[in-house]
């Protein structure tokens, strides 16, 4: 999925809130009590959350495997695009479909711009 609108901090910016998350990470209060896994009846004596109802915890390895049960999104839809006619900021590029509807046009960048943007 490309999106062409530059809208995100600069990249010291970026390194910088994901060594704050990091480091929110490792101050996380954990939570201690003496719960079951739902699916393997293993203990559960720490999560990262207080846990308001019970009748759905899982331990970490059931949680990981259930994700694969999830249904998948299906990539091979068709996904809506708008037509138009606007340019790339940074080089001028023409622009003629985007997977979204601009709200701001003044900072739209094409696939090329992006990737160097991001570090693609």
């Amino acid at each position: 999925m490309w999106y062409y609108c530059h809208t995100l901090p600069s990249k010291h910016l970026l390194v910088e809130a994901k060594v704050n998350k990091k480091v929110m990470d490792q101050d996380r209060k954990m939570f201690s009590g003496n719960w079951k896994c739902v699916k393997c009846s293993s203990a559960i004596t720490e999560l990262p959350f207080e846990p308001r109802d019970t009748s759905n915890l899982m331990c970490r390895e059931c949680h990981r495997n259930s994700k694969g049960d999830r249904p998948q999104r299906n990539d091979n839809r068709e996904r809506r695009t708008f037509t138009g006619n606007w340019s790339c900021s940074d080089c001028g590029t023409d622009i003629t479909e985007l997977p979204f509807e601009p709200r701001d046009t003044s900072n739209l960048k094409c696939k090329d711009c992006f990737k160097k943007d991001k570090g693609f």
